[in-house]
């Protein structure tokens, strides 16, 4: 119905140029929306810089939607309808299908926001708050959200920055055998300069102070299709690994030009959104050994595709456009994305009942999201996806990542689930927490007993 809904626009001749109102008119659901429905908004970017990764995403999403409706019969009995809007990953369109989807589709109520880029992320922040919606920006968005006594509507799930830079530097010491062994050693980040790339400025240099080791860092222009500067400074400076924490086509350009001066691939580390087959491929040969991490590795032997193949795939009904994405890094995405809303709502009705959610009842569901290995294997996720338990003070939950190693043809898991050091990181996400708070006149909520 929407993939057909889109050919015949495509066969009428609309393109990109027409009015804004129709760039941005979400494509039809499903199925009916209805009072005793969920709907599930889609932010997407299926046309632009990043839509590559984006049409995985949503292929994910929707593909595990469907099944959640189609083989489980919904949550709880609860079906779901879904609408896409476009954003191009920015931040002025991101506000705008927000604004056409907080109120929900005819009478079928919002649970959880998903903005799908740190720009609409930022931007959406404070409107969210108001709204009473809450944002899931797994991998992305504000790391001080992690503070949910001044941020009760902002979820940076599963893995923030921050929690990013310290399994980049424990896998690095694990490497290197042991972290005292990080002493002395030289350690770059080439990173995408944007509020998403400057995330890590903080905490590298905390991890630095702590353990010893050199912290260089190196901005990239966006788009970064030009790098020979930031690697003839990497050439020179001879560091011992480098964090490379770029995104779209600024990833497979950082792999060559690495590699043209010199630079062992298999000692270049990349960040989540430099972690797909998309990344490498264009790279050719000199992206094999290339290092990264995920939250949510490559691969389709996971139970969940097991079933999703049967009875999505097989049956015709997956959004896939090319099925030999079934499994990759940023298919793989959608599935955890979708997954972590599910589950959120899933929580929530066990206290508001089996119905529809409302956003506040979404939040305390998030809130109260425990995720351990037995439903992981009931989820069919086991070792696609880690362990997640929220709270009201503790919005990422998670904070542990997996490294995977690509090997010419496919991504081969190199690690096991790798955590970060939340304890040390989390001063330093009280202090922008607190400082948000100040500055907005913000009372952070009280936090020691249940919300």
């Amino acid at each position: 119905m929407r993939n057909t809904f889109k050919r015949s626009l495509l066969g009428m001749g609309i393109g990109l140029g027409m009015s804004l109102g129709l760039g941005l008119m979400a494509l039809a659901p499903t199925v009916q929306a209805a009072a005793d429905q969920q709907f599930f908004p889609l932010a997407n970017y299926r046309v632009g810089a990043y839509a590559s990764s984006g049409v995985q995403i949503w292929a994910g999403m929707i593909d595990y939607l469907r099944y959640i409706n189609e083989v489980e019969g919904g949550i709880n009995g609860v079906k779901l309808v879904w609408q896409e809007c476009e954003t191009e990953w920015t931040a002025e369109k991101g506000i705008e299908c927000y604004e056409r989807f907080k109120n929900g589709q005819d009478g079928a109520p919002v649970a959880v926001y998903q903005p799908n880029g740190a720009p609409a992320a930022y931007a959406l922040s404070e409107r969210a708050e108001v709204d009473k919606i809450p944002l899931i920006t797994m991998g992305y968005g504000r790391t001080e959200a992690t503070d949910g006594r001044v941020f009760p509507y902002n979820f940076p799930v599963m893995l923030t920055f921050y929690s990013e830079a310290s399994a980049f530097v424990n896998f690095v010491a694990e490497r290197e055998g042991g972290l005292d062994k990080l002493k002395g050693k030289k350690i770059a980040t080439v990173y995408h300069d944007s509020a998403y790339g400057r995330e890590t400025l903080g905490p590298m240099k905390l991890l630095a102070e702590k353990y010893g080791f050199e912290n260089i860092q190196i901005p990239v222009a966006d788009p970064g299709s030009e790098q020979s500067a930031q690697w003839r400074q990497i050439h020179q400076l001879q560091p011992d690994w480098v964090f490379l924490r770029t995104w779209g086509v600024s990833t497979p350009v950082a792999v060559k030009t690495a590699a043209r001066f010199g630079f062992p691939v298999d000692h270049i580390v990349g960040d989540i959104w430099a972690s797909s087959s998309e990344d490498v491929l264009p790279a050719g040969a000199a992206a094999k050994g290339y290092l990264a991490l995920t939250p949510y590795p490559a691969g389709s032997d996971f139970e969940i595709h097991k079933r999703l193949k049967q009875y999505i795939l097989d049956q015709g009904k997956s959004d896939l456009k090319d099925q030999r994405n079934f499994g990759s890094v940023y298919y793989n995405s959608g599935l955890v994305n979708a997954a972590v809303a599910v589950e959120a709502i899933r929580a929530g009705q066990a206290k508001f009942g089996h119905r529809p959610l409302t956003g506040e009842e979404g939040r305390w569901g998030l809130e109260h999201l425990h995720i351990d290995d037995a439903r992981l294997k009931a989820m069919g996720y086991l070792g696609l996806m880690q362990n997640l338990t929220l709270s009201c003070s503790d919005h990422e939950g998670g904070g542990a990542a997996r490294v995977q190693q690509w090997d010419g043809s496919q991504w081969t898991l190199v690690s096991d689930w790798i955590a970060a050091d939340r304890v040390l990181l989390r001063p330093l996400i009280d202090e922008k927490s607190a400082a948000f708070a100040k500055e907005k006149n913000i009372v952070p909520r009280d936090c020691s007993h249940d919300q």
